[in-house]
């Protein structure tokens, strides 16, 4: 091998994703990650924004920061102490379809951050006077996002795409929500949902298997051979999406927008040619939108595209954030540059592109615990096939020109849903998108709440 040259004639051999289910329905995933001294652990629960009702609307992520306040064996002190004193990190996210509590520590800490994890999420408290705490903490980040209009725009995607359906509520709830959420609603909340047969224990690093599979038998023991879960697993069915357009008149510098479509859920068999055709629009320095929107005409210091899926729906979005003078020529020019696309196709060299960033990305992606422990704990909860990362890499070489341009065709021409949060200026959006339905959410005449 040339030094640095990062090749080799010996094919490397990624170790296997090793899963064991337990009684009462705990699954445990492991894989090992060569060459590290550390191991990331993660608890994921089949529980997110999607299940809950309107009233109680941020609960899942208001569990989140609750659980941490105190267990049934110790105090928030207490864990904040144990895990300084190993050095390693423990934190928790929600979204739309899960929540994960997870812990990055040293290879010898693992037994320890699993007992860590599983007794904040297995045995937490939800005492009153933390609810009362920690309600205060939630709605500083409900006004947080508020003051950030790039994250409050996509909130407001999401309202405009799936309507009254949960995804299009915030994850975070909405000020009016959070502050009449009750204590006695949280612990029902977690003690109906918060359940084994809804959880993975995912765990990778410098770990042993068995090892792994011992310390959730110890630490579940009390809850593995508990009734399944009473609270319903179904959840409410794929949402109706209409074009919408929805906007927020506020002062600032900048307004910024989201043109969305919708696409299919995760088990899309196109999703790989899909995100090939995001890359291709919007996913780096050489994309079209970059390209056209910044470097050519610079109406905009931020452009990009995404695609984001659910089990069973998903949206296509485009994002610029640009001077109130000049949103409507950043949408013409995105509506010109997503017509073109179907009509004209994309190029081989593009695809070429956007298959090498994706592959980069890719690998880059899973050179450490964390990434490949949230790989495998997210397919685990989603029920997907465990790939190996050369079948991943694969399934992107194999995308072909045709392949996007179907893809193109099919999602790029379904009517569109616009976002603006901005300024509101007289002819500032071109004539078929100027009945935007402004979204009354000031809270105190200043500030905008979901």
């Amino acid at each position: 091998m040339v030094p640095g040259s990062g090749s080799s004639d010996q094919p490397s051999v990624e170790p296997p994703v090793r899963r064991s289910q337990l009684p009462g329905g705990l699954r445990v995933v492991t894989q090992q990650v060569p060459g590290v001294r550390s191991a990331a652990v993660g608890l994921w629960v089949g529980v997110g924004s999607r299940d809950e009702s309107p009233a109680l609307a941020g609960a899942a992520h208001f569990l989140e920061h609750l659980l941490f306040k105190a267990t049934t064996t110790r105090t928030a002190l207490d864990i904040a102490e144990v895990m300084d004193a190993i050095g390693g990190e423990l934190n928790a996210f929600t979204a739309k379809e899960h929540t994960c509590f997870y812990a990055h520590v040293l290879d010898e800490d693992v037994t320890l951050a699993i007992d860590l994890v599983s007794d904040v999420v297995l045995r937490g408290r939800c005492r009153p006077v933390d609810v009362e705490v920690e309600r205060q903490v939630v709605l500083e980040e409900i006004a947080m996002r508020d003051d950030d209009p790039e994250d409050l725009v996509g909130d407001l995607m999401h309202e405009a795409a799936f309507g009254a359906h949960p995804l299009g509520r915030s994850i975070i709830g909405s000020t009016e929500s959070i502050t009449a959420m009750t204590a006695a609603q949280l612990r029902s909340f977690h003690r109906r949902r918060y359940t084994p047969d809804r959880m993975v224990l995912a765990v990778a690093g410098n770990i042993d298997h068995a090892k792994v599979v011992r310390a959730a038998r110890r630490f579940f023991a009390d809850r593995l051979e508990a009734a399944p879960s009473t609270a319903p697993r179904r959840r409410p069915p794929p949402p109706t999406m209409a074009p919408t357009s929805a906007a927020i008149s506020r002062p600032g510098e900048q307004t910024h927008l989201v043109v969305a479509t919708p696409t299919a859920g995760r088990v899309d068999p196109d999703r790989r040619a899909l995100s090939v055709l995001s890359t291709i629009i919007g996913g780096g320095l050489s994309s079209r939108a970059f390209q056209e929107v910044r470097e050519r005409r610079g109406l905009a210091y931020s452009v990009y595209s995404s695609v984001e899926t659910f089990t069973d729906a998903g949206l296509f979005s485009v994002y610029a954030g640009c001077r109130p003078d000049n949103v409507r020529e950043v949408v013409t020019v995105l509506d010109h540059l997503l017509a073109d696309i179907v009509t004209n196709g994309v190029h081989p060299d593009e695809v070429q592109r956007a298959k090498g960033s994706l592959r980069g990305g890719l690998v880059l992606g899973l050179e450490d615990p964390y990434s490949r422990m949230a790989r495998i704990g997210r397919r685990e909860l989603d029920g997907a096939r465990h790939t190996s990362l050369a079948e991943g890499l694969a399934d992107i070489a194999s995308v072909t020109v045709d392949e996007v341009d179907r893809v193109a065709r099919r999602i790029l021409t379904q009517p569109r849903s616009l976002a603006v949060i901005g300024p509101r200026r007289r002819g500032y959006l071109p004539v078929a998108l100027r009945n935007a339905i402004v979204v009354p959410r000031h809270h105190d005449g200043t500030g905008v709440s979901s």
